[in-house]
């Protein structure tokens, strides 16, 4: 089974801005919600512990399973270029994304799909056959994308209708992927 996390709160989750790759460690609050996700998670012993290279998905993954993590550049953040720690109200967004013509350096949404996606893929084709536990560490777009590569992109290509929210967890299955995910991805 494949576990798949969303980080705990920093202070800037807590102020309501975008964070990217310029994010914060845990705050006392994801402190503590990290310490529920462990006892959530304390009847599972994981195979695989993998993580976005942001330190607040690190100690999240690290906290809630007490094992060290697999970092993988794939599952970073999506990155946000200039629109980094502006507060969420006075983004200026082209649908769910920073509007990258008003903001550089934001990264190609499509891009940022095909690298979760070759994460995904590699998983799958290493332990997808296997009984093991793994658990991945992310962020809100992590989480989405890789909704998405089980459930299938939304028309609308807003991968975040299948994020997680703050210290949350999915579970998914490699052996229910749904068919015209195969087939789109």
């Amino acid at each position: 089974m494949l576990y798949v996390i969303r980080h705990v709160q920093t202070d800037i989750n807590k102020q309501g801005r975008l964070q990217g790759r310029r994010g914060l460690p845990l705050n006392e609050a994801g402190m503590k919600q990290a310490e529920d996700l462990k006892q959530q998670l304390s009847h599972i012993t994981f195979d695989y512990v993998f993580s976005s290279p942001q330190e607040r998905a690190i100690q999240t993954a690290e906290i809630a399973t007490g094992m060290s993590c697999l970092i993988d550049s794939r599952l970073d953040v999506y990155d946000l270029g200039e629109a980094d720690g502006l507060l969420k109200g006075e983004v200026k967004m082209a649908g769910p994304l920073p509007d990258s013509s008003y903001y550089n350096d934001v990264e190609d949404p499509e891009q940022y799909m095909q690298r979760i996606l070759h994460f995904m893929r590699e998983l799958q084709s290493h332990h997808g056959g296997e009984n093991k536990q793994i658990l991945i560490s992310g962020h809100r777009c992590t989480t989405g994308a890789i909704g998405a590569f089980f459930k299938g992109i939304p028309q609308d290509k807003n991968i975040l209708k299948h994020s997680s929210n703050n210290g949350e967890f999915k579970l998914y299955d490699f052996t229910k992927i749904n068919r015209r995910t195969k087939e789109k991805l």
